[in-house]
């Protein structure tokens, strides 16, 4: 598996468990006592929400998750006509640079 991959993983787990930790608080929250609490249906309801979770990651993908932010890989689009020009930029070259801000990239064609 690759590096992005790996970080992938990482972060849609989390993003999973959190959404269970939510679907857990929320549904104990209906009860009024800890007797009330109707346990099978917190699993149930927990799990369930754990699943879509993953498969919103996969079909939305993941806001905190570039796949610039981890092989240096940057694209940038051309205002003139829309042409895409790739850029190979490796991670040390991008070493001291606060890539969280806007960066804008003047092209010349030669």
């Amino acid at each position: 598996m690759n590096e992005f991959g790996k970080k992938w993983l990482k972060a849609a787990g989390i993003r999973a468990i959190k959404t269970i930790a939510q679907t857990a608080i929320a549904t104990i929250g209906t009860s009024a006592v800890m007797s009330d609490v109707n346990w099978l249906m917190v699993l149930s309801a927990s799990t369930l929400s754990g699943i879509l979770s993953l498969l919103t990651s996969i079909v939305t993908g993941l806001p905190e998750l570039k796949e610039n932010d981890i092989n240096g890989n940057l694209i940038v689009s051309s205002n003139a006509n829309e042409e895409l020009l790739s850029l190979e930029i490796t991670p040390e070259q991008l070493k001291g640079i606060d890539t969280h801000n806007e960066m804008t990239f003047k092209v010349i064609r030669k």
